[in-house]
């Protein structure tokens, strides 16, 4: 348990406390527990009385976290259930309202460095990615089936991949004599698909395919997208809802979300990013940024998970990329 906690450094924490502000006799919702850190710091916040609601649907981090987080007792509920499903699941719980629900949508370090699922591609690992071994298709699955249209388009629409239909026509080519099942093997296929002169200069080349292959597996843009319009009911009047992104598609969804609703106060006009001592520390932080909305009152108009989505092509993809990337600092 100290070996995994020590693995897991939760981002901008200070920053998160700052716009949630948990306070004793509140309740939470912290829709990605992963190893606990966030949940943590509210629940000591939330002292004595202070309640937490946390989900996550893998089930490595889970008993984890239920062990970090034991010494709350019965102020810490734990579910095994993805954000999406949150109306449902506080309804089950016979809460109406909450003061404030935080949702950091990464990798953790434990999926990333502990886990044999092909999230990453530093390591030869069973093309798995799913979050939640429950769901079906595999990411080894999907590029077995998948015809090659629909695969540029994952690449393109999930990854802001330039290269999109070149990776694509090469996967289909590969695999009619031999599937591609590893991580290691669809890292070295990109890498020698993608010309020289277009391999980024920062990151692994086949970085954002396997970004798309991740998103698409486990639904992630859809299930934001179902949060986003679920969580203004769910809040008390001035309850917070916090969101940590990693990459443009998922903040461009937030952005959308939080402007669309005039239910919502954004509170954020521009995404907040962790500074130089954070990245330093935990170079994960790098690619963080937050954003913050708070609950106007009770009488709004309710936001569709479709409001958010724009049509960008005849398949399955409703995301479309594209978001302001301005760094600006926490006061």
């Amino acid at each position: 348990m100290a070996e995994a906690a020590a693995v897991h450094i939760p981002v901008l924490l200070p920053e998160v406390m700052a716009a949630l502000d948990p306070r004793p006799g509140g309740v939470y919702v912290d829709g990605t527990l992963g190893l606990g850190g966030h949940s943590e710091e509210i629940l000591r916040r939330s002292s004595p009385n202070g309640r937490l609601i946390a989900f996550d649907w893998d089930e490595e981090a889970l008993p984890l976290a239920k062990e970090r987080l034991a010494l709350f007792g019965g102020r810490f509920t734990a579910l095994r259930r993805n954000f999406a499903e949150i109306a449902t699941a506080l309804a089950e719980l016979a809460v109406t309202r909450v003061d404030g629900i935080l949702v950091d949508i990464g990798m953790s370090s434990l999926q990333l460095e502990s886990g044999a699922r092909g999230f990453s591609f530093q390591r030869d690992e069973p093309l798995d990615m799913r979050m939640d071994s429950r769901r079906g298709q595999t990411a080894a699955d999907l590029l077995a089936a998948s015809g090659e249209e629909e695969l540029a388009d994952i690449f393109f629409y999930y990854g802001e991949e330039r290269q999109a239909r070149r990776i694509a026509a090469a996967i289909v080519a590969v695999r009619k004599k031999t599937p591609v099942r590893t991580s290691g093997e669809l890292a070295e296929l990109v890498a020698q698909t993608i010309p020289r002169r277009f391999h980024p200069p920062k990151i692994h080349v086949a970085t954002k395919v396997f970004q798309a292959l991740r998103i698409a597996v486990n639904s992630e843009l859809e299930n934001l997208a179902t949060l986003l319009a679920a969580a203004p009911d769910l809040l008390s009047p001035s309850g917070r809802l916090v969101v940590i992104s990693f990459h443009s598609l998922e903040d461009g969804l937030v952005k959308r979300a939080f402007r669309a609703d005039d239910g919502l106060i954004e509170k954020t006009k521009h995404p907040i990013f962790a500074g130089d001592e954070e990245i330093a520390r935990n170079p994960r932080a790098r690619s963080a940024r937050l954003r913050v909305a708070e609950k106007r009152g009770e009488n709004h108009e309710k936001l569709s998970a479709q409001t958010l989505c724009v049509p960008v092509s005849p398949s399955r993809f409703h995301i479309h990329p594209g978001a302001e990337q301005i760094a600006i600092g926490f006061a």
